[in-house]
C-alpha cells in the first residue's frame, strides 16, 4: 500500500505567523496519523519579495515548532525547467495566450462598462476578471509584440480549456483534518476567467508550480487553508490538461485576528520568531491554536 504524502508550502517573502504555524501542525498531523510523510516545499518564484533570511526563517521555526520533514526541500526557483516543460505544452495546444494589457488599460476598461452601469465580473476572490478582448489576436500580431519586447504574461484560455476537458471536473475533499469523511466538490473555473500561468521572464505562476510540484513530489494528500479552496478549480483544470494526478484536498479553518481578518505576513502580523522572543513556548502556540 502506498504511503499518503503530504506537504506544507510556504513563501519565504515574511515571517511564519501563526496560521502558517497551524497549516504544519495539522498536515503533520494527518501524515502521523495515516503514516504518511511530510515534505517541506518553498515556495520562492517570487525573486522580488523571497529571500534567504526568510527561508532560513522557515527553517528555524519549523525546528522549534517541532515539525519534521523529509529532507532536502524542494526550492522552486531550482526547478524552473520543469514549470517551462508544462508551459510549452499549453503553448503547443494553443490553450495559453499573450496579454499585453497593462493594468491601466484594464482598469480603464473596467471603469468604461461600470460608468456604462454593467458590473464587470469578479472572480471568487473579488478581484475584476481579466477583459477577453486579446483572445482573438492573431499569432501574426502576438510574435511581432514579443519581438519587440512588450512585455506580456501568459494567461489561460479557460474557455477554450474547458472545452477540451469536454466534462465537469471535480475533486474529493476531506471534511476534518481527522479524515473521518469526504465528500465531492465540483470545480467551478471559469468563475477565474483567464489566469496568469506564468510570466515574460519567469515561466511560472502559483496556479502551474503547484500543480507540477505536486505531481512531481508525489503529493496525495494537499492541506491547505480555506482561503485556496476555490483556486483548486483551476489546479483540477491544469492537472487534466497536463495528464497529472489529481490529490484529494483538505481546506482546513484559518486562523484570524480579533477582528476576524486573516492573518497576513504583509500586514505584518505577530510571526513565530516574535513570539519565541517573548517567551511563548511550542505548547504555548499549540494552544494557542486549539490543539490538545
Amino acid at each position: 500500500m502506498t504511503r499518503p504524502v503530504f506537504r506544507f508550502a510556504p513563501s519565504p517573502n515574511g515571517e511564519l505567523h501563526l496560521g502558517h504555524a497551524f497549516s504544519a501542525l495539522v498536515n503533520a498531523g494527518m501524515a502521523e496519523r495515516t503514516g504518511g510523510r511530510l515534505l517541506l516545499r518553498i515556495e520562492d518564484i517570487d525573486a522580488t519579495r523571497c529571500t534567504p533570511d526568510f527561508e532560513a526563517g522557515i527553517h528555524r521555526d519549523l525546528a522549534w515548532l517541532g515539525v519534521t520533514f523529509e529532507r532536502p526541500a524542494r526550492r522552486q526557483s531550482k526547478h524552473f525547467d520543469d514549470y517551462r516543460a508544462m508551459l510549452d505544452r499549453l503553448i503547443a495546444d494553443d490553450l495559453v495566450y499573450p496579454s499585453f494589457l497593462s493594468r491601466g488599460a484594464v482598469r480603464a476598461a473596467i471603469a468604461e462598462q461600470e460608468a456604462a452601469g454593467k458590473p464587470w465580473p469578479r472572480d471568487p476572490d473579488g478581484a475584476p476578471l481579466h477583459p477577453p478582448m486579446e483572445r482573438v489576436l492573431s499569432h501574426a500580431e502576438r510574435s511581432r509584440r514579443i519581438a519587440a519586447g512588450e512585455p506580456f504574461a501568459w494567461r489561460l484560455d479557460v474557455d477554450k480549456a474547458c472545452d477540451t476537458v469536454g466534462r465537469s471536473l471535480d475533486w474529493t475533499e476531506w471534511t476534518d483534518e481527522r479524515m473521518a469523511a469526504s465528500q465531492h466538490e465540483t470545480a467551478a473555473p471559469q468563475a477565474w476567467g483567464d489566469v496568469i500561468i506564468a510570466r515574460k521572464d519567469v515561466p511560472t505562476s502559483y496556479h502551474l508550480s503547484v500543480v507540477v510540484d505536486d505531481a512531481l513530489q508525489g503529493i496525495t494528500h494537499v492541506v491547505r487553508g480555506r482561503d485556496l479552496f476555490y483556486a483548486t478549480s483551476i489546479h483540477r483544470l491544469l492537472q487534466e490538461l497536463l495528464g497529472l494526478p489529481q490529490p484529494t484536498y483538505f481546506h482546513h479553518r484559518l486562523i484570524l485576528d480579533a477582528e476576524g481578518r486573516k492573518l497576513s505576513k504583509s500586514l505584518r502580523d505577530t510571526g513565530l520568531a516574535a513570539l519565541r522572543g517573548l517567551g511563548k513556548t511550542p505548547a504555548d502556540i499549540r494552544g494557542m491554536l486549539g490543539f490538545s
